[in-house]
């Protein structure tokens, strides 16, 4: 290199040289021509002869001008000018062919640089064309995983494309959660049940106020995500697990939803290892409500697991695959139910920009109190979107379709029924259509499901008298063979002027085989919580449970 630039350096010092020498060598040789024609004019010509007519000047110039003149002849000093010309011009043409000698042997040397090299050479040898492509033994970066596609439509994912804000240590994320939802039931203490999304009619309540984000840096990652508002009170209460022993986990995360650190690993197309708690996305729906085509999902989303405590491993072998194994606690549990831990995985593939199929398998033991009854279930989904149009009104349509099936086995139940031992299993399903309109401006959402869960152990325990997971309740109890089933139905209708934010109107269906739902009367004693234990019976009065609800809720939704 050091060779070349010097070279080069040569080169254009005495092109500098030459071309100056050569301007003045030939401003010379034109002075002297001048003169020496003007002094041979001088002779042969008089002078007056110049400025006399063209009529007046013989048309045969005389003899002795044409056929007895000489020609002119060099002085010495112009045949040493023209001398030293021709030295020069050899001297030059020598020069040049040194030159192009070095400049071909960068050129085949930059053909085995790196392109920021070639980039530096290029600016003292333009002849020396840059390679734009990095050299074949540099590793070829692997793609992002889902990054071939845009996935903004999906039901359960953020339809968020721009980040409000972004730095490389920290990028935050701030969710704003506000309903209005009216039973057609009217409940005198306002008291909605049955749900993990919408609690109290008539009122204007804050179900969730989300502040945190994510932290990356050098591979190290972690997520924090806050739960203020009716979520702090209503998820934890759906937890058993804190009746197990001491410190009061329901009261130590309640006002957190999501809490991990965890490490990436550039293998493949990327290894996550995350500990702590993190969302499960059973049941397809996010866990908030802003990420979802419904404000209210349909049972087996809202009575399956929303997060999970423990620890995941997210493997990327391909763009288009992940394979996420889960040990934890339990079935959205803080702590454990038994001895026993919860295990299971989750597969996500996502072939082309119009499908996405997740699959999730868990196996655990959690009955409280009861460890030799175990728990298994699998819930499965597809989405595709099978119109997409731009430039039309309505732009864009998709389905999703979701199927569980699950049971209880040992510990006096079986998942079949037999002597001793009834059937305790759990089958449902969930299906929804979504057009958007006007470039994604306004949307509509139709759908429903339905669920059977014989034993009741993944349904909610109505808050009657206070009553927890933990607590039960003898006014609504889950035991083997208590038999459930329950339907839903729902019109959805959101405005989206930005894609920070969603105007959502919802009217629901839902029923029930058996009186569940809060009736006029409400859940609540006179007085208030106050006889007893939570859920307890309360002499001489009882919650006025119905079979059937309608509502309607409005909602303002924010995603930063």
């Amino acid at each position: 290199m050091e060779r070349l630039v010097s070279g080069l350096e040569l080169r254009k010092e005495i092109v500098v040289r030459l071309k100056l020498r050569y301007v003045v060598s030939v401003t010379g040789i034109l002075f002297l021509s001048v003169v020496v024609a003007q002094a041979q004019s001088s002779t042969v010509v008089p002078p007056s002869s110049k400025f006399v007519p063209s009529s007046e000047i013989s048309s045969a110039p005389p003899k002795a001008e044409t056929s007895n003149r000489d020609e002119p002849k060099l002085s010495e000093c112009e045949k040493a000018l023209l001398d030293r010309i021709d030295l020069l011009e050899k001297r030059l043409a020598e020069v040049e062919g040194l030159v192009k000698k070095p400049a071909v042997e960068a050129a085949a040397v930059a053909t085995t640089k790196t392109p920021t090299q070639v980039d530096l050479a290029s600016d003292t040898a333009p002849a020396i064309t840059p390679i734009e492509k990095p050299v074949q033994a540099e590793a070829k970066k692997k793609a992002e995983p889902f990054a071939f596609a845009d996935w903004s439509w999906l039901n359960g994912n953020a339809r968020t494309k721009e980040l409000a804000m972004d730095t490389p240590f920290f990028t935050p994320e701030i969710r704003f959660d506000v309903n209005y939802t009216s039973s057609f039931n009217h409940p005198k203490d306002n008291t909605i049940g049955g749900s993990s999304e919408v609690f109290r009619s008539g009122e204007v309540q804050i179900t969730q106020i989300g502040v945190g984000g994510d932290f990356h840096y050098n591979n190290v990652r972690g997520r924090l995500m806050t739960q203020l508002g009716m979520y702090s009170q209503t998820t934890p209460r759906n937890d058993a697990s804190p009746g197990r022993g001491q410190w009061n986990l329901d009261n130590a995360y309640r006002y957190i939803s999501e809490a991990y650190g965890g490490y990436h690993i550039d293998k493949l197309h990327g290894i996550n290892v995350d500990a702590g708690i993190f969302m499960s996305y059973i049941g397809l729906a996010s866990y908030y409500q802003f990420d979802n085509w419904t404000y209210q999902p349909s049972y087996v989303s809202s009575n399956t697991p929303w997060f999970f405590n423990g620890l995941r491993v997210q493997i990327f072998p391909t763009e288009k695959l992940k394979i996420e194994p889960w040990i934890i606690n339990g079935w959205q549990s803080y702590g454990k139910f038994n001895k026993a831990p919860g295990i299971g995985g989750q597969v996500l593939y996502r072939p082309n920009a119009k499908t996405s199929i997740v699959l999730n398998n868990y196996w655990g033991s959690d009955t409280l109190g009861n460890p030799g009854r175990k728990r298994t279930h699998t819930d499965d989904s597809i989405q595709y979107k099978y119109y997409d149009n731009k430039d039309k009104t309505l732009d864009k349509a998709a389905f999703t379709f979701t199927v569980d099936a699950g049971c209880e086995y040992g510990g006096g139940v079986s998942c079949s029924g037999k002597a001793g031992a009834p059937a305790q299993y759990f089958l449902g399903f969930m299906a929804y259509n979504r057009f958007w309109f006007k470039q994604d401006r306004f949307a509509l959402t139709l759908g429903g499901g339905a669920i059977t869960n014989p034993g009741r152990y993944l349904v909610l325990i109505p808050p009657i008298n206070g009553a927890t997971a933990f607590s039960g309740t003898p006014y609504f109890t889950a035991n083997p063979g208590d038999q459930y089933r329950a339907y839903d139905g729902s019109i959805t209708f959101d405005y989206m002027p930005s894609q920070y934010i969603t105007f959502r109107t919802e009217y629901n269906q839902r029923g029930a085989n058996v009186p569940y739902f809060s009736g006029s009367g409400g859940v609540t004693p006179p007085g208030g919580n106050v006889f007893g234990a939570p859920g307890s019976l309360v002499p001489g009065w009882a919650p006025d449970l119905v079979k059937q609800e309608r509502r309607y809720t409005m909602a303002v939704l924010v995603k930063f």
